[in-house]
């Protein structure tokens, strides 16, 4: 049977994994074979949740509950270097108000409570700038193209989660991975280096994947999907910083966000 593998359609996803999903990483790295499933960040944390994943692309936050379940591999992973998901609003103001968050199993939502402490409003990353701009949200936490896009609708920026973190934790933001199922590990390893091939080729083949990105992604403009990449994929895809997951995790037991686990975090 084939591995089930879910990501999201976000062009980071998208331009890392084309290779792996059409079978263009070099036979010796292969690893098992896959049926993909693809959906947006919060519905595949909910979907782990449920036990129904077997590999899938998760956020760090949602992982913290999951972690007796799960193990995470070390590519494919997305992390931000001084940028993350922004708060953004129709005026300049502080953070405050009812805020909408792109769901509440997100990284996003796990910094916005470590910023401060806030009313929420939940709902599907793609609905969180209309919510802003129609007075039903006093202020937004936007992920993917939504920070490339957000000053095209009258939207202003008033703060960087990602550059919070960066200056709160001297370290990178790891804001999501790969997980697979505690009970398949034993297709960890060929596939972590399966998932490793397909970055590399995607690195080394750069304009290889554009027509599967630009069929995938929220913003279709070429431009703002490039950016999204430049911005997401990088050495951390390839291999994610280990200290700075186990610091994300320490972070949030000490906050009170999860509870101390036996299981190793790596496959």
């Amino acid at each position: 049977m084939p591995l089930s593998f879910a990501f999201s359609t976000c062009p980071n996803d998208t331009f890392a994994f084309h290779a792996l999903v059409h079978g263009l990483v070099p036979s010796h790295v292969r690893g098992p074979a896959i049926a993909p499933h693809m959906d947006d960040i919060e519905a595949l944390n909910l979907r782990a949740a449920s036990g129904e994943a077997e590999a899938t692309k998760i956020s760090l936050a949602a992982y913290l509950q999951l972690r007796d379940r799960y193990a995470l591999l070390r590519a494919g992973g997305a992390a931000g270097f001084g940028v993350g998901p922004i708060v953004i609003s129709r005026t300049q103001r502080e953070v405050g108000g009812r805020v909408a968050i792109p769901g509440n199993t997100t990284t996003a939502a796990l910094l916005l409570r470590l910023f401060g402490k806030f009313e929420t409003i939940p709902m599907r990353f793609d609905q969180v700038e209309d919510a802003v701009l129609r007075g039903d949200a006093d202020c937004g936490v936007l992920i993917h193209e939504g920070r490339f896009t957000y000053q095209q609708k009258g939207l202003v920026l008033l703060q960087d989660l990602g550059q919070f973190w960066q200056e709160k934790m001297k370290c990178p933001l790891p804001l999501a991975a790969i997980a697979i199922r505690r009970d398949l590990l034993a297709q960890a390893k060929p596939f972590d280096a399966a998932l490793r091939a397909s970055v590399d080729y995607a690195f080394a083949n750069p304009t290889a994947s554009s027509a599967y990105v630009k069929q995938h992604a929220q913003e279709m403009d070429p431009t703002v999907a490039q950016r999204h990449i430049d911005l997401y994929v990088n050495a951390y895809t390839q291999a994610l910083d280990e200290s700075a997951v186990e610091r994300f995790f320490a972070i949030a037991e000490e906050q009170g966000f999860c509870k101390p686990s036996r299981e190793p975090i790596f496959a």
